[in-house]
């Protein structure tokens, strides 16, 4: 399967060619929000988009407007579903677990790490790198393919595409409820991701033409790539904080989705095992604007957030528009000793999907790409290097 995205390829180009987008009606609530927002974060507070789940499925509804509130070049890249049936549950359940298994004994997770697929799969802990180039030791994750335990058999893809074609590795011993809660929540927002994605489709047919076979939702369903990740980041008393700092970009440093969509759900915080409010109004999501701006966004505890990833926005020409993001950790006496948990399904293209790119990328440049077509496989893994070097 090597499906071409030639009606897609000039997305930058076009990007580029837009010039800046004018003021948006969430622009200029910003403006009128920043006086209300809290001296330490010094940024406007916005709520995400919502749409709710029993209008997403209505496969007849018009929702091109709201889409390009949350997703178009004017929006924050992110909007989030309300009432989705039995999503309150499934988080609970696995984000609770969350700290049991970055608790579980060192030996017991030195099991479950794979080297070999960069740490993609299975435990990983002090593997990144932060913005300061030091290893991240204040987070933890663990990353599975909540739809195909083995995605492939071929020999030659497991080891040409060690990260996305290499099985899962479940701690059936130590924690065994682990893989079930996982799966769970994980095949949830996939399937209320592909609704919201025949919407996408939609809202970008407008303006262009999308081929059957080259819209967003097809090519998520046909993916064996989706991959999800549980976070665990550890109580402040277990970390060493001058490697962290108390920066905007504390707990997780600017970056920009390289997926599809990222189905995300809202942090859980904890203390002593006890489920808390955050013990910081300032922590959580950070995201820059197209024009530059940066905002905090918010979303509720019974919401699943989505934000477009850089394929998405190749393969609509800039209709939807991926933003780059960061996490600020709490601080201040009330974050001491408390962690937090989250989860993302990343939801993006098959390793073999082709990506056509043009010459000018305003993102990645560094890549410096020897062709401007590559495999979603080929592209994801050039930034692997970047966050998973191999010396």
């Amino acid at each position: 399967m090597n499906t071409s995205f030639n009606l897609y390829s000039q997305s930058f180009l076009f990007l580029n060619s837009r010039g800046p987008p004018l003021p948006s009606p969430f622009q200029l609530w910003c403006q009128c929000q920043t006086m209300s927002c809290s001296a330490q974060t010094a940024v406007p507070i916005l709520k995400t988009v919502t749409i709710s789940y029993n209008l997403l499925k209505d496969k007849h509804a018009n929702l091109s407007s709201t889409i390009e509130k949350g997703f178009g070049p004017n929006g924050l890249g992110i909007l989030s579903i309300t009432d989705v049936p039995g999503y309150s549950s499934l988080r609970q359940n696995l984000l609770h677990i969350s700290s049991r298994l970055a608790n579980l004994p060192e030996e017991a997770k030195k099991d479950l790490e794979d080297p070999d697929s960069r740490y993609n799969f299975g435990w990983s802990h002090g593997k990144e790198k932060l913005e300061s180039g030091k290893a991240d030791m204040w987070k933890g994750s663990f990353y599975a393919n909540p739809i195909f335990d083995v995605p492939t058999t071929d020999t030659y893809l497991i080891k040409r595409y060690p990260s996305y074609c290499g099985s899962n590795i479940w701690p059936e011993n130590a924690l065994p409820e682990l893989e079930f809660a996982f799966k769970a929540l994980g095949k949830l927002i996939l399937d209320v991701g592909l609704m919201l994605a025949y919407h996408c489709d939609r809202y970008v047919s407008n303006g262009m033409e999308v081929n059957e076979n080259e819209g967003l939702e097809q090519i998520l369903l046909r993916s064996r790539c989706h991959k999800g990740r549980l976070l665990y980041y550890f109580p402040s008393e277990q970390i060493d904080t001058a490697v962290v700092g108390d920066s905007m970009s504390s707990w997780c440093g600017w970056h920009t989705d390289h997926g599809s969509l990222t189905g995300l759900t809202c942090a859980m915080f904890k203390r002593d095992g006890v489920e808390i409010p955050s013990p910081d109004s300032a922590a959580g999501l950070y995201i820059k604007t197209r024009t530059d701006q940066i905002v905090k966004v918010v979303f509720g505890s019974d919401e699943i957030a989505y934000q477009v990833g850089e394929t998405t926005e190749v393969l609509s020409r800039g209709y939807l528009c991926a933003t780059p993001h960061c996490v600020r950790a709490p601080s201040g006496k009330n974050a001491s000793t408390v962690d937090r948990s989250t989860f993302a399904l990343f939801m993006q293209p098959d390793w073999d999907e082709k990506l056509n790119f043009p010459e000018k990328m305003h993102i990645h440049k560094e890549l410096k790409l020897a062709n401007h077509c590559l495999t979603f496989g080929e592209y994801s893994e050039k930034l692997l290097d970047k966050y998973y070097p191999t010396t």
